[in-house]
């Protein structure tokens, strides 16, 4: 792997992150954070796939990165964690994949041939159902992370009081 090409990948994930979070009329305070959780999130799964760890594992670990990291950002910049989770996720969502399911989908309804409908529909099939696990492990990977540190501050809180 081309350390430069792998890095140049990172700021482009940063700047798609933090082209949301400017979207999402995010506070200036965390956009630098917003832009470092997006490039560590989306390096944690290319990094992954490189290694050949499937793609809905890969997604889930860099979901679950960006999920701890947003906490940690959370308390530092004083903001929800959701602010710097969401638009560092969003990036991570597989579109290709859907539209793929998408144009196979549309393409099955013009196809006569059974053995190339069958090729279609299983590509289609396939494409669908990826795009739906790597949604879930998306939410599921941000967050698990802000829910076991939210139960913490939820103790914290009542023994406050």
């Amino acid at each position: 792997m081309d350390v430069v090409l792998f890095l140049e990948k990172g700021i482009w994930l940063g700047i798609a992150a933090m082209g949301f979070a400017i979207l999402f009329n995010v506070p200036r305070r965390a956009l630098l954070s917003i832009f470092i959780i997006g490039a560590l999130g989306g390096l944690t799964k290319f990094l992954m796939i490189e290694y050949k760890i499937g793609i809905v594992l890969a997604v889930l670990c860099g979901a679950s990165v960006i999920g701890f990291l947003s906490v940690f950002a959370a308390h530092r910049r004083n903001c929800p964690p959701i602010t710097f989770a969401i638009p560092a996720v969003i990036p991570m969502i597989p579109g290709l994949f859907a539209y793929k399911a998408m144009i196979g989908i549309i393409e099955l309804t013009s196809e006569k041939d059974p053995i190339a409908y069958s090729k279609i529909f299983f590509e289609a099939v396939n494409n669908g159902l990826t795009t739906f696990f790597v949604l879930v492990v998306l939410a599921t990977g941000v967050a698990i992370p802000l829910l076991i540190t939210r139960k913490n501050t939820v103790k914290r809180i009542q023994t406050e009081e």
